[in-house]
């Protein structure tokens, strides 16, 4: 299940210095009088859930969570201004007021000085934001989430008896949105363990602990409501979803198990308004704790890299192909120099399986790559002309840019236009960047199946089945090859740098 993006929202808010003091006041007043105990191993695994509730395993895990504190210094610019009366100095014949209030006062010095209220210079402006974390060795190590600290000049990292240790970023992962703090401390600090999130089911207890509204060491309750959820954040993290409070200032926070294991990072909360609304999405252990381990390591993550793009098979394109299911992952293009450009995959491959494992999805195939070995042979199992294949494909490094576009093709839109064909030209070439054969849709009729596909004037039909095309009477010759078979027509489709397959029926 996808959610819309702008209904996502991360808990850390940016917020002005006057709210995060009120923030921080109330803070220090929670914290005040607090002692950790060190804790020298981590949680109990024996903890298990009384029937009167979680108060023994929290009072065991809590202080092992931590606040996150971070400051960002603004640039310097001018404050809003009201003169309007020309010249290169806005402040010419005027005072210099030393002047940044709040909207009402700014509508009061105007009213008092007209027009010839200036603007004025503004020193560097603090923001400030909150999340929380954990720690996870008794050195100093602390998780969180990266867009907590993300722009960061200052971090700070608050005990649970309230001590304030600074506290600088020892690796981030941009693509899982995990980062790994370090902090200096002369003790041992309490610390938890990753547990097993690939054991956790619906309906099990969760609790999460963490920094809401700066309301540090809040404790929630709840279940994991579903697994496996995409919330349109990459394709490396399958989210755990649940239903334990978790609002603005819980990124970062453990998701604990009975058992007092960190099973998740909370991440993300689903809203209309905000605030909580029982939609919560935390990071596995599964995938946390490999990557808070290769920060640890090498300050950074290394990731094995395939280069092909893929595509969902739908029905439609599984009966083209003469599959029996809709599954796997359907390779649309194979980016130059990359190893899927070294092996004998191609354009056209249904892959059903890798290293052993199937692949069912477009979803499985980006996660399987990404922790396979960097430089080993992989093998690669993909149905091609209604048979099986293996193919080995040695694995490279991710590269740094381009690599959201390389897992997946995008999703054309469905535009209400025409369909005609005509040959793809020097003139037609130079003008879609194009370089290669192929045939140019110059219309696409309306309500045709075509245009229902999102086939629009200006894309390139590259094949049609397995068959290279270079003219329209080719398109049309094995167009009527598939509809003789009853089966719906297969096109290879480019579009600017894209390419994407799309199945029509002809009736």
């Amino acid at each position: 299940m996808k959610y819309p993006a702008k209904s996502l929202r991360r808990f850390a808010p940016t917020t002005a210095v006057a709210a995060l003091a009120s923030a921080t006041a109330l803070s220090a007043i929670l914290y005040a009088g607090t002692g950790v105990t060190a804790i020298p191993e981590s949680a109990d695994a024996q903890i298990v859930r009384p029937a009167n509730g979680f108060a023994d395993l929290v009072e065991v895990v809590r202080p092992a969570v931590v606040n996150i504190s971070t400051r960002t210094i603004q640039p310097a610019s001018l404050s809003h201004g009201y003169n309007n009366r020309g010249g290169s100095d806005p402040h010419y014949g005027r005072k210099h007021f030393d002047f940044d209030g709040p909207p009402e006062m700014h509508r009061f010095m105007e009213r008092f000085f007209g027009e010839a209220y200036p603007q004025m210079p503004r020193g560097p402006v603090d923001s400030r934001s909150l999340g929380s974390g954990f720690i996870v060795d008794e050195g100093g190590l602390v998780v969180t989430n990266h867009h907590v600290i993300k722009g960061a000049d200052e971090i700070e990292v608050i005990l649970d008896n309230g001590e304030t240790l600074p506290a600088v970023v020892r690796g981030v992962d941009r693509r899982t949105d995990l980062a790994l703090l370090e902090v200096e401390t002369d003790s041992s600090l309490p610390f938890v363990r990753f547990g097993d999130s690939d054991h956790a089911r619906v309906g099990d207890w969760v609790i999460a602990i963490g920094n809401p509204f700066g309301l540090g060491g809040t404790t929630t309750s709840g279940i994991v409501s579903a697994r496996g959820r995409d919330i349109n954040n990459g394709p490396y993290v399958d989210y755990i979803q649940i239903d334990a409070s978790i609002n603005r200032g819980n990124s970062g926070g453990p998701l604990f198990n009975h058992a007092g294991e960190v099973i998740g990072v909370n991440t993300a909360i689903f809203s209309p308004n905000g605030g909580s609304v029982g939609i919560g999405f935390a990071i596995p252990a599964s995938v946390a704790k490999n990557v808070i381990h290769q920060l640890r390591e090498d300050g950074k993550v290394a990731r094995a890299w395939l280069g092909v793009e893929i595509q969902p098979v739908t029905p439609e394109i599984a009966a083209s192909l003469s599959m029996d299911d809709a599954t796997g992952a359907l390779v649309s293009r194979i980016t130059p120099d990359s190893p899927a450009a070294g092996s004998r995959l191609e354009t056209g491959d249904v892959i059903i399986g890798f290293n052993n494992r199937p692949v069912e999805s477009t979803r499985d195939l980006p996660r399987m790559v990404a922790k396979a070995p960097v430089g080993q042979s992989a093998t690669v199992k993909v149905l091609r002309d209604g048979k099986e294949l293996t193919i080995d494909a040695v694995l490279a490094s991710i590269p740094e840019t381009g690599q959201t576009r390389q897992m997946t093709a995008p999703t054309p839109r469905k535009d209400r236009l025409g369909l005609r064909l005509a040959p793809l030209n020097e003139e037609a070439r130079t003008a879609l960047g194009h370089q290669g054969e192929g045939v140019l849709v110059e219309e696409v009729m309306p309500s045709s199946p075509a245009a229902r596909k999102g086939l629009r004037a200006g894309d390139i039909i590259l094949k049609v089945g397995n068959a290279t095309v270079t003219s329209p009477e080719d398109v049309i010759e094995e167009v009527k090859k598939m509809k003789s078979k009853e089966k719906p027509v297969l096109l290879l489709v480019q579009r600017k740098n894209n390419q994407r397959y799309v199945a029509l029926k002809t009736a």
